[in-house]
């Protein structure tokens, strides 16, 4: 067991399989936490009451809020898309919004997360895992070298 802070992810999906939900129209988010070794879903999140294509979008914050409620303390968020305002909310909750072309298997998405994690994860990620901040020169010491 290692003493690693596991990153928080959120993912769309409608099948439990795929990444394969927009923000919007996502019944269900998979939460998982990950480690450079680990990965384990800790909750379904599930929505019964999306947003439809019909146009009426007075009550759409009213399903937008409780999503990012919901996902509060998810350091990522992965869908296929999500719109202006949804992606505010988002990044307002502290949750990073990473958008996808294409759906892709769930175990993908975790694998490609935990190389990201043993590699150099990016600063604002490195907060949420309370990982020590390197030197400023370090973190593009790397891209130099190819």
């Amino acid at each position: 067991m290692t003493s690693e802070t596991p990153l928080k992810i959120a993912i769309a999906t409608n099948d439990m399989e795929n990444l394969d939900a927009h923000f919007g129209s996502a019944k269900k988010f998979a939460v998982y936490e990950v480690t450079t070794e680990t990965a384990r879903m800790v909750e379904v999140l599930e929505f019964g009451d999306v947003t439809d294509q019909e146009g009426q979008h007075n009550s759409v914050d009213d399903r937008i809020t409780p999503k990012v409620e919901a996902l509060t303390g998810c350091a990522l968020l992965f869908v296929l898309a999500i719109g202006g305002p949804s992606a505010a909310k988002v990044v307002r909750a502290g949750i990073h919004p990473i958008k996808r072309k294409e759906p892709e298997p769930i175990a993908d998405v975790l694998a490609q997360t935990q190389e990201m994690l043993a590699g150099s994860p990016p600063p604002f990620l490195r907060k949420v895992l309370g990982r020590p901040k390197t030197d400023f020169a370090s973190d593009y010491a790397e891209e130099g070298l190819e």
